[in-house]
């Protein structure tokens, strides 16, 4: 169950870590949700609370059924951003929460960009923040390549992605690589499963950047990929055939689309573009590479009288022979973020910003979605969702 004080800091922060006393099993299979208290909607409009609760982080057990929260921990988190800002290790030792935006110590009920990215120990009883990391102006989307070793995060207000080692348990910086100007807003990073490239997506000016990597050197490369309006958060599929990128429109009331990047020849470009609703947000290749779940707000997030106003919605695309198809849909809560599947791909979870909860689907053969259960409540506005990287199923 999820533990919810009722007074302020030090009370939640005291009951989110008597929840957390059990540290997750070895290979139990995590489900990690990064979760921002500093904002809210209300009446469509972004409000910035003047006395938040911590942000927090919650690790699911996903090994058994239904899933089980194991722990829930105060962490800086945001949800400016795509909602890839939380990233495991494969091994499940370590993850690693960036903060976009954190609140103005001098002026309550504002934000600030952030700078910071914290490093969690997951083997811990209770899980804890073992560093924070220095990183560059509003960091966004994080990734981590599946052997483990490398780390990237996307700078949204500094154009530029930052370089962190792994070896040893310990995370430590080794550079930034400049992607564009401050306007070309960079807002998400995938790596490859060889780990030999990566791609970054540009919101402000809407493209994606590729680097190439060789050991813990990272390098842009000449390579501008033209995907939709504004593409956001990006996915890979695990064996590494193709690549999908979120672009999430500007708001305005319109269907938005998906693009899919093929990844089986050089140069990598986009081979197809389809319609999927308004705003999709979250997005993630399923585990054996057939299928795409994306979140798509739908107007959720807009006020209830608007004539753009609709139920927050997750859709399922069959990606084949470089098309992608609408499988089917479901419905989920107001403002969804992030998408997650089970390493088994049996089970698709949604987070449900307003609802402070997650969604769970199974999710059948042909990619049709059911739902599995009572939503999962969690100590918090879910803005990420991350399982470790794994080999293809």
């Amino acid at each position: 169950m999820t533990c919810l004080p009722r007074a302020g800091f030090a009370a939640l922060t005291a009951a989110l870590l008597a929840c957390g006393t059990a540290a997750p099993p070895a290979r139990a299979q995590l489900l990690l949700s990064a979760n921002d208290n500093k904002i809210t909607l209300e009446n469509g409009a972004l409000k910035v609370l003047r006395e938040p609760q911590p942000d927090t982080l919650s690790i699911l057990d996903l090994s058994v059924s239904p899933p089980a929260l194991r722990a829930e921990i105060p962490v800086p988190a945001s949800a400016i951003g795509p909602p890839s800002s939380v990233a495991v290790t494969p091994n499940e030792k370590l993850a690693l929460v960036t903060a976009n935006q954190r609140p103005d110590p001098a002026e309550p009920g504002k934000l600030l960009p952030g700078n910071t990215m914290a490093v969690i120990d997951l083997t811990a009883t209770p899980p804890r923040i073992a560093a924070t990391l220095p990183t560059g102006s509003a960091p966004a989307g994080v990734s981590i390549n599946r052997a483990g070793t490398l780390a990237l995060v996307a700078n949204r207000a500094e154009g530029s992605v930052s370089v962190y080692r792994i070896a040893g348990g310990q995370v430590t910086p080794a550079g930034k690589v400049d992607i564009g100007p401050v306007g070309s807003e960079v807002s998400d990073v995938a790596f490859t499963p060889d780990g030999r490239f990566a791609l970054v997506t540009r919101y402000g000016d809407h493209m994606l950047n590729l680097l190439q990597i060789e050991g813990d050197k990272v390098t842009k490369l000449d390579r501008e990929i033209t995907a939709g309006v504004r593409p956001y958060g990006v996915t890979v599929a695990p064996d590494g055939r193709w690549a999908a990128v979120a672009n999430i429109g500007r708001g305005t009331g319109d269907a938005d689309t998906v693009s899919l990047i093929d990844l089986t020849r050089e140069p990598f470009r986009v081979v197809d573009t389809i319609s999927v609703g308004q705003t999709p947000e979250g997005i993630a290749a399923s585990p054996d590479g057939r299928h795409l779940a994306v979140t798509v707000m739908n107007g959720s997030n807009k006020r209830p009288g608007s004539p753009f106003h609709g139920p927050g919605l997750v859709r399922m695309l069959r990606v084949e022979n470089g098309r992608m198809a609408l499988v089917s849909k479901a419905q989920v809560g107001a403002w969804a973020q992030g998408a997650a599947f089970s390493p088994d791909g049996r089970m698709l979870f949604v987070g449900n910003m307003l609802d402070k909860d997650l969604s769970a689907f199974r999710v059948a053969e042909d990619g049709q979605l059911t739902e599995a259960g009572p939503r999962i409540k969690i100590a918090g506005a879910s803005a990420a969702l991350a399982v470790a990287s794994r080999p293809p199923r």
